[in-house]
């Protein structure tokens, strides 16, 4: 678990808030500049750009600068450090409803 501690704690901190979720979930579909994605957010650039630094920073997304066009892209890897601590949550909580149900399956023997 302490392996994923502070990665984790960014990412979910940036998962929190539903805008960056919606972010997120565009940039799945593919590359799309800052003013692209704001459009679908009723704020001024400056509060979306807080968002759009808050992904960087957890290192959901990537960004890069032609002319005056900021470019954002998805980092997949780092949705895959969630997905791992994740798969890990499961196997724990499914090892545990199995002895459960072997507990009753004893008891009612």
């Amino acid at each position: 678990m302490a392996k994923y501690s502070a990665v984790l704690d960014d990412v979910f901190v940036a998962l929190a808030d539903p805008t960056r979720r919606g972010v997120v979930r565009r940039l799945g579909e593919g590359p799309a500049t800052v003013g692209e994605l704001a459009r679908a957010y009723p704020m001024a650039l400056p509060s979306f750009m807080k968002h759009v630094r808050t992904l960087e920073s957890a290192g959901l997304i990537r960004t890069a600068k032609t002319g005056r066009v900021r470019t954002c892209v998805l980092d997949r890897e780092r949705l895959a450090v969630v997905e791992d601590w994740l798969a890990e949550q499961r196997h724990v909580w499914e090892q545990r409803t199995d002895r459960l149900e072997q507990f009753i399956g004893e008891e009612d023997s």
